[in-house]
């Protein structure tokens, strides 16, 4: 059993180091977290938001990647297994209008109901997440996308990994702040996070600098953890399932997406505690992930 009090000490430190399993590979490195006890969830939880009412959650040691998986890491896996992800299998994937070709928009005669910016492409993947004549040459430090939940645990499980719990993941991100909104505090602070700015769906003024996906580092670290890229970008799986009465199994999404916003009028409003469900084959251009894995007392 762990010494309360040398555990205490530990706690409020929160020691961290950076490991990586790839020599030389910055985008491999892992963030080690103590744990200890945290207040999970918001206050004032919104349904629209899938979020959960606020609840005391205890979490042991555990280990879990500095970035999201990139398209240069998922490439090496991919490589290295023959692996097909569900959407190269299906032959399609969900693609937010803007980054869909004239020439493929015109072939497409479907999209969600509800939702019509996105849009259902042929032979969209993670290595064409826009579609045929879209690529990741220039974008290997993106994180992949076009993930399904059952493409995630597969990489993860590669990695002698697995996806992080949900509550894992909000303890990462929210940096030991306690009650906070975002990672760095209570207020929205502007360029800390690739979200939608403007007038949505048709208009982004770009004012964080990019529009669709960015690079896993375009910001700081968005915590004192030294956590990249949590909030914003791409929304990312975690272990957890999506408790709906009555409905079809769904896995939890966190962390929102370059569609969503700071205030929540369009989409959901990004924030720690923000969260949706998605089966666990989906995928689109704003689903990602990032691994986790348990620690050993020696590791520490």
């Amino acid at each position: 059993m762990w010494n309360k009090v040398v555990c205490s000490v530990l706690y409020s430190l929160i020691a961290i180091k950076n490991v990586s399993h790839a020599a030389n590979d910055e985008y491999n490195a892992e963030i080690t977290l103590l744990g200890g006890k945290f207040r999970m969830g918001s206050p004032t939880a919104d349904s629209k938001r899938g979020e959960l009412s606020v609840k005391t959650v205890g979490l042991k040691p555990f280990v879990i990647d500095k970035y999201p998986a990139t398209n240069d890491n998922f490439r090496k896996f991919v490589r290295a297994k023959k692996f097909k992800t569900e959407a190269e299998r299906f032959g399609w994937s969900f693609v937010f209008h803007s980054f869909v070709s004239k020439e493929v928009r015109s072939k497409i005669t479907q999209s969600v109901p509800g939702a019509p910016w996105w849009l259902p492409v042929e032979h969209a993947y993670w290595r064409q997440p826009g579609g045929p004549g879209s690529s990741i040459k220039e974008k290997m430090t993106y994180p992949a996308v076009h993930i399904s939940y059952n493409d995630a645990k597969t990489y993860c499980e590669w990695m002698g990994k697995r996806l992080p719990t949900e509550a894992e993941w909000e303890f990462a991100v929210r940096g030991e702040l306690k009650g906070k909104d975002f990672p760095w505090g209570a207020e929205f602070l502007e360029n800390r996070m690739n979200i939608w700015q403007g007038h949505f769906p048709d208009e982004n003024t770009e004012e964080d600098g990019h529009t669709g996906v960015a690079p896993v580092d375009a910001f700081p670290a968005q915590n004192k953890f030294g956590m990249y890229d949590m909030l914003g970008n791409a929304w990312e799986w975690v272990a957890d399932e999506f408790k709906e009465k009555g409905r079809e199994k769904k896995y939890v999404l966190r962390g929102g997406s370059y569609i969503d916003t700071a205030d929540g009028k369009s989409n959901h409003k990004v924030t720690v505690s923000t969260r949706m469900g998605n089966t666990a084959d989906a995928g689109s251009d704003n689903i990602a992930f990032r691994c986790a894995r348990s620690v050993s007392r020696d590791e520490l």
